[in-house]
């Protein structure tokens, strides 16, 4: 069989390729290799169960509840919540692990299921794959009378995440007003009481899921409603988040986007001023932005890239001790208050940073330059030939030598398709558009499926 998990926990059409057998039998295997496994003596292994909004959402939960019941794992039911609300809980309450039903800012139809090891963090791939064994072998635990699994609703556990997220910010929001898009999703209920209680005006818009709108034209994944709301209603901001609300856009008073590069240099900055940035260091991926680099440079801040992907830019973060990093899409993981990418924190830490200083959110985004950027999919490509062929590599140095420092080349394999992605920045639109056409004409030449 395939690997049946990809770079986010399981993911597709629910009722198609993620069916409540699937979700019930994995569990199942989960139960093993995540509670039983590792549970303390003398106590049954316990699991926080967490979903957003969705519809299929429902009976994932109940097939994922009863998988792990029945093998013997008593269940936190913790309801509709944000994902990172699922890993701080686990946690929190110093459960075995944890199951988010999600399938973040995808659409409706798909969902997904994630598992959290102990502590609420990612699981590292040999897991996944041990959990996927143990699922084909159907060799599940079946235990019967008083050894069979309880399921507890845990009641408070919206109040406990937004507890925690007012309890991190250094500076409260008090005459800060602030629009909200919550994608209608998972945050529609945690993201309004987070930034109302910790002192904001705060104006709602992407809060009213009913199981089939989260994600549909709103959220971070459309961010035109809210900067016609932040415009509408005179807001100092806007803060946007995706379905499973573990990412964060902004916009500032006038409608302008903020995006996670402009967010993580922000926060950057903020963090090194107030002398808690881990060896001045953030860790991005290959995707963000060359203006972030050159700001944190000038700021004394050293940028280490990863591989695109947020489980690749925390397993940097865990292995060399930094706490901040992220994607230019908004997700930021700040690992002193979290396990993973967090998009209220997110927005609330930003929020927190325009409240300190009394400076607007569109002039603390100056503090870096986007440079312009091209991205150009090649396709019907050799994409493994892509790192190996000499005309392309020696087409990619010539491109950097024209660039001097005023530009950054990236020639990245999609991971699914046959296609090369190549991306330049440069000082001008004008420049990147033409080194990157230039450098397709190569790749089209040399690594063509056609020949």
């Amino acid at each position: 069989m395939s690997r049946i998990f990809g770079t986010d926990g399981v993911r597709g059409l629910a009722n198609g390729l993620l069916t409540a057998e699937l979700a019930m039998e994995l569990s199942q295997a989960a139960a093993i290799v995540l509670g039983h496994r590792h549970a303390k003596p003398g106590r049954r292994p316990t699991a926080v169960v967490a979903r957003d909004g969705r519809a299929s959402g429902e009976f994932l939960g109940a097939a994922v509840t009863a998988g792990l019941a029945s093998s013997g794992v008593d269940v936190y039911d913790a309801g509709v919540l944000p994902t990172p609300a699922a890993a701080y809980l686990v946690g929190d309450i110093d459960a075995d692990f944890g199951v988010m039903i999600s399938a973040s800012h995808n659409p409706a139809p798909d969902n997904g299921i994630k598992f959290l090891a102990h502590g609420g963090k990612k699981l590292p791939d040999a897991v996944e794959d041990t959990i996927q064994k143990v699922y084909e072998s159907r060799e599940f635990m079946r235990p019967t009378g008083a050894e069979v699994g309880r399921v507890t609703r845990l009641s408070d556990a919206e109040d406990r995440y937004i507890l925690h997220l007012v309890g991190a910010i250094p500076h409260r929001l008090d005459g800060l007003s602030i629009v909200l898009d919550c994608a209608h999703g998972a945050a529609s209920g945690a993201s309004p009481d987070a930034f109302r209680d910790a002192g904001a005006t705060v104006h709602v818009i992407g809060a009213e899921p009913d199981g089939l709108n989260i994600n549909d034209g709103v959220g971070s994944t459309h961010l035109g409603p809210l900067k016609e709301a932040v415009r509408a209603f005179g807001a100092d901001l806007g803060i946007a988040h995706d379905g499973d609300a573990d990412r964060c856009l902004a916009v500032d008073h006038t409608g302008t986007e903020v995006d996670g590069d402009q967010i993580m240099c922000i926060l950057a900055l903020a963090m090194k001023d107030a002398g808690t940035l881990n060896q001045d260091t953030l860790v991005a991926t290959v995707m963000s932005n060359l203006g972030l680099q050159l700001a944190l440079e000038d700021a004394g801040i050293t940028l280490v890239r990863a591989a695109v992907g947020d489980r690749y830019v925390l397993e940097s973060m865990v292995a060399n001790g930094y706490n901040l990093g992220g994607e230019q899409s908004g997700h930021v993981i700040m690992a002193d208050y979290a396990t993973t990418g967090d998009g209220l924190l997110t927005g609330l830490m930003l929020a927190s940073r325009v409240a300190q200083t009394g400076i607007p959110l569109q002039e603390l985004a100056t503090a870096m330059t986007r440079m312009p950027q091209v991205m150009i999919n090649v396709k019907n490509v050799d994409k493994t030939a892509a790192r190996t062929s000499e005309p392309v590599l020696e087409a990619v140095r010539a491109t950097e030598e024209r660039l001097g420092g005023e530009g950054r080349v990236l020639l990245r394999p999609s991971g699914t398709e046959p296609v090369v992605r190549v991306m330049v920045e440069a000082a001008t639109h004008e420049d990147a558009r033409r080194e990157a056409e230039q450098l397709v004409s190569v790749v089209e030449e040399h690594l063509s499926l056609q020949h």
